[in-house]
């Protein structure tokens, strides 16, 4: 899709809404708000692109995120109930159930007591590439940070974490033709989570998974379903939205002229500038494309259109976020205007649990990287990154950079 061509509808998501889409989404604005596309697996899908109406949609409880509430038969990954039942699939009630008792061990405390940890594990992995003099931010540096923090917090053993991570990773890569099925990488990460639950009931520590097997709100509490199923959804969430954070956080800072600089300047990564940069980051570069997908439950009508219940609806943040209507010169990174509004971690019951957490990540693995690589810089032209072809993610798959490599 280009800007001086019309489009016709369905529109194919591959490759006019996946990578880098943005030009794309300019023009689903301006034609309306709601359009209908095809994913490439065939399925037929609503994709809603003005900020009001994601915003509002996404805290809409006539919009469901519940597989059963889709009259075509909506599968998804097709995950086994222990690793399924988890905040992601669930609305209402039984949300609300699931995040309070989930959120009573998800503290501000616990996310705060992270923040040495966080510091401690990038300064290693930076320490580890100074003396080369080039690296890949990607693999060196976006994809290790998330894993050692997950881990961490959850009380995963330094030697059961290479494990999660190959387990993560390869369910990352569907169509790695190298890679185990996928039946087998979930039975394995089962396998992995309930062995590593048993041993916390016996050996209880201070860590997010203990909290959360003895979370209670009265006589209430998870069950072994929920419980493997929501580790298995801190781990996946944990790891893979931050990766591409970090990553194209990187990437922006060495493209565009200045922010670099401002980085240097910060005299630690958590200044009032280092927030505001992030969620600069956060609104305009952010990883999520677009949000796990909904299902009405009525017809509703969505600016000129209606979209019928039952149908799939994917909610464009990547378009919401860079909305004029809701931001002035939304292209451009300005770290002296209020972004509070953005949608980079979603809006209403499924806000993202673990933003805190992901905030954290990105300013250290930023701040870390810019003060310690000297002349650090991306090693080819901007336009030749290569993102992948997701209509989910806005994600790179590698970022080569060079600096001035220094003694170890």
């Amino acid at each position: 899709m280009t800007t001086n061509q019309p489009f016709t509808e369905p529109i194919e998501m591959a490759p006019h809404l996946s990578g880098c889409p943005y030009d794309s989404y300019a023009r689903l604005r301006e034609a309306g708000g709601a359009h209908q596309a095809v994913k490439p697996s065939g399925g037929q899908v609503w994709v809603i692109s003005r900020y009001d109406d994601v915003k509002a949609l996404l805290s809409d409880p006539r919009m469901s995120i519940e597989a059963r509430n889709s009259r075509h038969g909506y599968q998804g990954f097709g995950l086994p109930p222990a690793l399924d039942e988890h905040l992601m699939n669930v609305d209402d009630q039984a949300h609300a159930r699931l995040r309070r008792l989930v959120s009573s061990a998800f503290t501000p405390r616990r996310v705060e007591a992270q923040r040495e940890r966080v510091e401690a594990a990038v300064d290693r992995l930076v320490a580890a590439i100074v003396p080369n003099g080039r690296a890949d931010l990607v693999a060196e540096l976006a994809v290790p940070t998330p894993v050692v923090v997950i881990c961490d917090l959850l009380g995963i053993p330094e030697s059961d974490g290479a494990a999660f991570q190959a387990y993560t990773r390869s369910l990352m890569t569907p169509n790695d033709p190298n890679r185990p099925s996928t039946r087998d990488l979930v039975a394995g990460m089962h396998a992995c989570l309930v062995a590593l639950i048993n041993r916390k009931r016996t050996e209880p520590a201070d860590d997010l998974l203990t909290a959360m097997i003895t979370a209670r709100d009265g006589d209430d509490r998870l069950t072994e379903n929920e419980l493997t199923s929501l580790a298995f959804l801190i781990l996946w969430a944990g790891f893979e939205t931050t990766v591409h954070l970090i990553s194209n956080a990187m990437a922006t800072v060495l493209s565009e002229p200045g922010l670099a600089n401002l980085v240097r300047e910060e005299p630690d990564p958590h200044t009032p500038r280092m927030a505001a940069l992030v969620e600069e980051l956060l609104r305009r570069d952010g990883p999520m494309l677009t949000a796990i997908r909904r299902f009405p439950l009525e017809d509703l009508r969505v600016g000129e259109r209606v979209v019928p219940a039952g149908d799939t609806v994917l909610l464009a943040i990547g378009s919401a976020n860079r909305d004029p209507q809701y931001i002035t010169n939304p292209d451009a990174i300005d770290l002296d205007r209020a972004s509070s509004g953005h949608l980079g971690f979603g809006h209403g019951p499924h806000y993202c649990l673990g933003a805190p957490l992901a905030r954290m990540e990105v300013r250290t693995a930023l701040w870390t990287a810019v003060r310690r690589l000297p002349n650090l810089r991306l090693a080819i032209p901007e336009q030749e990154l290569r993102w992948k072809p997701d209509h989910r993610q806005h994600a790179l798959t590698e970022l080569p950079v060079t600096f001035a490599a220094q003694p170890a």
